[in-house]
């Protein structure tokens, strides 16, 4: 199974490499998530939300894996509790296609990106930094292999 995580933003501090890296780390092979960063959009004064946006899609849509089933991180995102999480993972290893998970930008993700998604969801109902975004998704996403690998990791 493969899982690319395309976020927005490429200037993160040292320990969001740190902390992805040990939970990705601990993923076995064949289960593998990758993440690519995408170069933001410079903000200024002169320019619009939608079209930073609208540039950082084209730059999220060129990382995506050919074929891939699309999932949209966004704050009115479908609430997921971390046994519905790894339910929707063993979901996407059922249905055989790569799946990447977008990280928008400062803005947010353009929102006919979004629409194309296949599903959105939510990690928080909390306003998170984009960098502890990363983690706690690496962190989720192998907690999620956790559960479905029967490993015990997750304790309910």
């Amino acid at each position: 199974m493969l899982i690319r995580v395309v976020a927005v933003g490429t200037r993160m501090p040292a320990w969001v490499g740190a902390a992805v890296d040990d939970y990705l780390k601990r993923l076995p092979a064949g289960f593998t998530v990758e993440m690519r960063e995408v170069r933001a959009e410079a903000r200024s004064s002169s320019g619009s939300a939608a079209a930073w946006m609208q540039k950082e899609a084209a730059r999220i849509e060129a990382a995506l894996p050919a074929g891939s089933r699309i999932v949209a991180l966004d704050e009115r995102g479908r609430d997921l509790d971390t046994q519905k999480l790894a339910a929707r993972m063993r979901a996407w290893q059922e249905d055989a296609r790569p799946v990447a998970i977008l990280i928008g930008g400062p803005d947010g993700l353009d929102p006919p990106l979004k629409a194309r998604a296949d599903e959105t969801i939510r990690l928080s109902s909390l306003t998170l930094p984009h960098p502890l975004v990363r983690v706690l998704l690496a962190e989720q996403l192998y907690r999620g292999w956790s559960i479905l690998a029967g490993h015990p990791y997750h304790r309910d």
